[in-house]
């Protein structure tokens, strides 16, 4: 059966399909229009675990999203479709995590980090994951496939970002975020959860970086975004301070699209969102978005021509389902909107 049959014999409107793919939809990956690739790895989280299950547990949850996308026409017909899970890198993540536990308590406990050799075996690990993620991202890119990565924690979509600077050229970030995630080698990790964006701006072809939600962050991190004409922050305190004053967050809203160059990576940590809504992420802050002000941002961003042209959903995790239950709804909308930006459908 073909994809067009699928699409005539598929009822949008009845239960998910368990044993289908993503969302319950019937494609396989080379028929859906969206690839996802989901990264379980969570070696180098400070706080509370649990990221690497994300990919399993929004995947679980997506056979309970709707799919009628009140922007996107026909959104379903599309197809999203997730990549294997890599149990190899599931496994390597479970052998390092307990490694780096024991490398940050022996700096909690005064040992400087220079004489902990074992620091080098986590890099190491770590870098293996960012090459395998940077060579998936490749092998789909090129199939012309809109590729969106599900973390883990927020060090997987290094080389994601890597292989879109190989494959696309010039691009700018825009990271939804409660941390800015700058630190340089947090904990002594190279590449750590909380230095994927100090990593992204090694990368000569991102031009930007727009955070967006921030509200923890260190000092060191605030030299850069104040010393770094490539950061433009839209720190949490100060959105909510706007909006005390009247400003609308429509005009906010322009004002960060207006920050952003054409081509667009949206980089989103959920703990960008209000904790009630997940949790269940390793590092809660309180503050943040709901749902709507994420989403109505995005569609900003698609209504003004630019072009998102890949994505990443990370730090989805915790034992309650709600987490990821949250997160595979925004998943679909955002990946329906990131299809639309880049001329695959049309709206409503």
């Amino acid at each position: 059966m073909n994809k067009q049959d699928k699409i005539k014999n598929f009822d949008p409107n009845s239960v998910g399909d368990v044993n289908a793919n993503m969302f319950g939809l019937p494609f396989s990956k080379s028929e859906s229009e969206t690839v996802l690739i989901p990264v379980p790895w969570e070696v180098t989280v400070s706080y509370g675990g649990g990221t690497a299950d994300g990919p399993e547990q929004i995947f679980d949850a997506s056979f309970q999203v709707d799919l009628f996308d009140p922007i996107v026409k026909n959104a379903w017909q599309l197809g999203i479709a997730m990549d294997d899970i890599n149990e190899d890198l599931r496994e390597k993540s479970e052998i390092y995590r307990p490694v780096a536990e024991i490398i940050i308590d022996r700096q909690s406990n005064g040992e400087p980090i220079a004489e902990i050799d074992e620091i080098k075996d986590v890099n190491k690990a770590c870098s293996e994951m960012n090459a395998w993620v940077k060579q998936r991202a490749l092998h789909y890119l090129r199939l012309n496939k809109t590729v969106g990565l599900i973390g883990g924690d927020h060090s997987t979509p290094l080389g994601m970002m890597q292989a879109l600077a190989e494959h696309v050229g010039e691009f700018g970030v825009l990271q939804i975020d409660a941390h800015a995630d700058l630190r340089d080698a947090y904990e002594g990790f190279e590449f750590s959860h909380a230095s994927i964006m100090f990593n992204a701006l090694k990368i000569d072809n991102v031009k930007k970086l727009v955070q967006v939600g921030i509200r923890d962050y260190c000092e060191a991190e605030l030299n850069i975004i104040n010393s770094n004409p490539k950061v433009k922050t839209f720190f949490d305190r100060d959105i909510k301070q706007q909006q005390y004053k009247g400003a609308t967050w429509y005009s906010i809203c322009e004002t960060i699209v207006n920050a952003l160059p054409q081509n667009v990576y949206l980089s989103f940590d959920i703990d960008g969102l209000d904790p009630k809504l997940c949790p269940g992420t390793g590092t809660p802050v309180a503050g943040g978005f709901e749902t709507d002000q994420v989403l109505y941002l995005l569609e900003q961003v698609v209504a003004s021509g630019k072009k998102i042209i890949a994505f990443d959903i990370n730090e989805v995790g915790g034992e309650d389902e709600w987490n990821a239950n949250v997160a595979s709804r925004l998943l679909y909308r955002i990946a329906n909107l990131v299809m639309l930006s880049q001329g695959k459908c049309e709206r409503h």
